[in-house]
């Protein structure tokens, strides 16, 4: 009953926050817990609530089968420990695509396909090396599928991948990843007309700088702004 109630907590705290026309509200469906509501009585929460996007951390048939018709729509994502299967061969890319995404698209929205979870993050690490082949195989399944133009590939890279994030202006990402890893992935990204994905942690930021950041600055609302000090914008 806990992780239902803090499950609909969540889900009403998204809600308060201030959205604009161009943009929705989401949240990270993650099921690492005891005592989960099933994901129809998820999905009804998620609709009542007026939520529009939802992103899993993996490809749950069950979750996948409670979101068809809903409207709702959805990020699945190649986990982490079968990046190097996808990377080093384009069968097992066909075969998980079939089974993970066709057999559930067009009635489940499925808009993107996250290959991994912030693998591309402070230290690169074993498993860095194979996120952009891994983007690749997954990106030629689609292209066989024909569903390449409706599906998109990214991979969501943790903020520690910064080098440098304030101010805005003099951000950078760390040198020994620039050539390696962050290249190749912009430019995959910008070949496929995908976008960057990354996790960030406004309210985590605002805790730890409650005197200099305001509160509704961290939840999207209506406040002056921040000057960038290196530029004035």
């Amino acid at each position: 009953m806990a992780s239902l109630s803090f499950f609909s907590f969540l889900i009403l705290f998204l809600s308060a926050i201030a959205v604009s026309d161009a943009g929705s509200v989401g949240i990270n469906y993650g099921r690492v817990a005891d005592n989960l509501p099933p994901p129809d009585k998820v999905v009804q929460l998620l609709k009542s609530q007026g939520v529009a996007k939802v992103k899993i951390f993996d490809s749950d048939s069950a979750v996948l089968t409670a979101l068809a018709n809903s409207g709702i729509s959805v990020v699945v994502c190649l986990p982490n420990e079968q990046l190097a299967s996808a990377a080093n061969d384009q069968s097992f890319s066909d075969g998980w695509v079939q089974a993970n995404i066709a057999k559930y698209y067009p009635a489940t929205k499925i808009e993107a396909i996250a290959i991994g979870n912030e693998v591309i993050a402070e230290n690169i690490t074993d498993t860095t090396k194979f996120v952009v082949p891994a983007m690749k195989t997954i990106q030629a399944s689609l292209v066989k599928l024909k569903l390449d133009s409706n599906i998109k590939v990214s991979t969501p890279v943790a903020i520690s991948c910064l080098g440098n994030s304030y101010p805005a202006s003099a951000g950078s990402f760390k040198p020994d990843q620039v050539q390696s890893t962050i290249i190749p992935m912009l430019d995959f990204l910008r070949k496929t007309g995908s976008y960057l994905m990354v996790n960030v942690y406004p309210f985590f930021a605002y805790k730890d700088n409650s005197k200099t950041i305001s509160l509704d600055y961290s939840l999207f609302k209506d406040n002056p702004g921040v000057v960038d000090s290196g530029n004035g914008l």
